[in-house]
């Protein structure tokens, strides 16, 4: 059995990892120069490598739904939620009124972002997901489309089930049960609600507070031996629900807003160890828990730089490769070329 180690109150670095340093330099070099912001590479809970910036909190963007599902899974261990709730018996309404047959969409469409409510939002990555699809042209939980509104109403419904708003509940119940050394409450901030009264819950996190987050993960929920996140949580959450036709999400399934696979069309020769998981964030925000291999990576871009890097998943499926390369991973194909 593994040593499952957790850091106390400062990372410690891996004093010999059997990792390679040469291929270690090269995806350091590699990163450096798509001007990333931090990487972070955890395994048994120790640093094995890191460079940029590990303590500069960055917008981490849509990373922000997994940190939310884990508090999801610790309000249904509650009792306080349950899967099935539907938008009518949650008291779900919105600027535009919602229909009787979408007011049937339930927590779980919303955690896999099938609701089929299309009501517009303050802030819907259009780029990424398609244009919003018409009203009432897909019952609930029968098609995948990547929607701010469900995010945002998972927002809604947990404080009002909960009495508990986000920020504070995530400081109490997971930052600082697992030490995280920079989140404070100020670190999270409503977007605009003008469109939608369903407002997006925007985080700042450094990467080595981030990386706590995916040791968490790792480790099935469980800090120092204590519980935080239901263990059964994480291994539901984190498996595929939801199958992604997307050419912008190639090769990806869709957990309780966690990502499952990588990109096939934007990192083709790159094979992640099976049960691979991330949270994903625009602007190439990046938390990867391989936990197979006990391996947590963070990969950050600081976007409130006035010209903030455009890392694509071919660079980002490159330098994963050079990274599982260094810890002498098997089985993830040969080197990407051209990237």
């Amino acid at each position: 059995m593994p040593d499952r180690h957790n850091p106390d109150r400062h990372w410690q670095r891996a004093a010999d990892h059997g990792w390679s340093t040469d291929r270690l330099a090269q995806a350091r070099v590699y990163s450096e120069r798509a001007r990333s912001t931090s990487v972070m590479v955890v395994q048994r809970g120790r640093v094995v490598a890191q460079w940029g910036d590990t303590v500069r909190k960055c917008p981490i963007a849509s990373v922000r739904k997994s940190l939310l599902s884990a508090l999801y899974g610790i309000a249904i261990a509650e009792g306080r939620i349950r899967l099935d709730m539907t938008l009518a018996e949650l008291g779900i309404d919105d600027k535009q009124r919602l229909t009787d047959a979408e007011k049937q969409a339930t927590v779980v469409d919303l955690l896999t972002t099938r609701s089929g409510v299309y009501h517009p939002v303050d802030s819907q990555p259009i780029a990424l997901a398609g244009p919003l699809p018409a009203r009432g042209s897909h019952r609930p939980g029968t098609h995948f489309y990547y929607n701010n509104w469900d995010f945002n109403v998972l927002g809604t419904i947990y404080q009002r089930q909960t009495g508990e708003g986000i920020y504070e509940s995530f400081r109490r119940r997971i930052a600082d049960p697992i030490g995280m050394e920079d989140f404070v409450v100020g670190d999270g901030a409503w977007g605009s609600g003008a469109i939608s009264d369903h407002r997006n819950y925007g985080f700042v996190m450094s990467a080595r507070d981030l990386a706590r987050f995916g040791l968490l993960y790792a480790h099935g929920g469980r800090w120092n031996d204590k519980p935080v996140v239901p263990a059964h949580w994480i291994t539901e959450s984190t498996r595929t629900h939801a199958v992604v036709r997307s050419q912008t999400f190639a090769g990806r399934g869709y957990g309780y807003m966690w990502w499952t696979g990588f990109g096939i069309d934007g990192s083709p020769t790159v094979i992640l160890p099976d049960g691979t998981y991330h949270a994903l964030g625009v602007g190439a925000q990046y938390l990867f828990v391989v936990p197979s291999h006990d391996l947590v990576i963070v990969h950050t871009v600081d976007m409130t730089q006035e010209n903030w890097p455009d890392i694509s998943n071919r660079q980002i499926g490159h330098l994963l490769w050079l990274i599982l390369a260094a810890g002498h991973v098997d089985g993830i194909g040969p080197e990407p070329s051209g990237a």
